[in-house]
């Protein structure tokens, strides 16, 4: 799997092409707009990992987490040097299992005393990714404007399944969706029915939610 960092660093260059001239055939900009799907989409789903990692490491109880692991840290040495003892007849003194532990234990008070800097730096790396992810949704919406939001007009009313088969299932419906809301936010359209709330979702668990409701998702234009 590769690295976050080489993730963002994928991301980045797929955005920073130049986007189309005004006379680039439709279905070129179709595929740019799949490319920078595939940028938003990763974005929004290394954002969503970020995040969770953040409150799993840095929330609330935080510290007991903490301490709980050092906890589980001194028995898992405790039961490493048992099972030593018993394979390799591997004795130690009193004071040198002491200086073991209150090695572990420094290095553990070390870790907790950067955690103010590590939690920075995962903050860090959700700020790119939101900017990253907005940058991404503002160049889908450049190129919708020349390709997906003129068909969604002339093919109303349409729903979000029928949308998808007519793109080939080659986006995303939460994609799909997103970029559509920009419309009816707008005034283009009208979303005739909306039974779930998509936005706050993971981007799979979204589509899955969207797959099963595709039926109902009707936009009807109001050009």
């Amino acid at each position: 799997m590769p690295s976050a960092l080489n993730n963002n660093n994928f991301i980045a260059e797929n955005i920073n092409n130049d986007t189309p001239d005004a006379g680039v055939h439709p279905i070129d900009v179709y595929a740019l707009l799949k490319e920078r799907e595939a940028c938003w989409w990763q974005a929004r789903q290394q954002l969503i990992e970020h995040q969770e990692k953040k409150i799993f490491w840095y929330g609330e109880n935080s510290l007991i987490m903490w301490l709980l692991w050092q906890l589980v840290g001194y028995v898992v040495v405790a039961m490493a040097l048992m099972l030593l003892n018993n394979m390799l007849n591997l004795s130690l003194s009193l004071w040198q299992y002491i200086a073991l532990f209150i090695l572990q234990t420094i290095f553990f008070v070390s870790i907790l005393a950067a955690k103010g800097r590590l939690a920075n730096k995962l903050q860090n790396e959700i700020d790119k990714d939101e900017l990253l992810g907005e940058e991404a949704l503002n160049e889908m919406i450049v190129l919708a404007e020349d390709s997906l939001y003129p068909d969604v007009h002339a093919k109303s009313p349409i729903s979000l399944r029928q949308l998808g088969d007519y793109l080939n299932g080659e986006f995303h419906l939460s994609s799909l969706h997103c970029l559509l809301q920009k419309e009816i936010k707008a005034g283009r359209l009208i979303l005739s029915q909306m039974p779930i709330e998509v936005d706050i979702l993971p981007p799979d668990l979204a589509d899955v939610e969207l797959i099963e409701h595709a039926d109902n998702i009707i936009y009807k234009s109001t050009l």
